[in-house]
């Protein structure tokens, strides 16, 4: 499936952003539910609900529903940094905590 109809099966997510830290509580990352990252909150607001954090297995599954956006990132770092995270997560075992505010 593309990402786009992957993406039509999703759960809305409410927010106005997503927080991510690190197991220091450092803050990693802010992904705004806005134009150009609205798709990438509402995969990690998802991912986060279900999984109880960004953690390998999130990153997995995210990796994924990002589909050929996926194929995409690996081919061209920096160009997807949220899927590029996904990826480091995965690669490394680390997990994140998410928080939508």
């Amino acid at each position: 499936m593309s990402f786009a109809d992957t993406l039509k099966a999703l759960p809305e997510a409410n927010g106005t952003r997503l927080r991510l830290t690190d197991a220091k509580g450092a803050e990693v990352a802010v992904i705004e539910n806005g134009p150009g990252t609205a798709s990438s909150f509402r995969v990690y607001a998802y991912l986060a609900a279900k999984h109880g954090g960004i953690t390998p297995a999130a990153a997995a599954e995210g990796l994924t529903i990002f589909a050929e956006h996926t194929d995409d990132a690996r081919n061209h770092a920096g160009k997807h940094p949220n899927i590029d995270r996904l990826i480091e997560l995965q690669a490394s075992g680390a997990t994140l905590a998410a928080t939508v505010e």
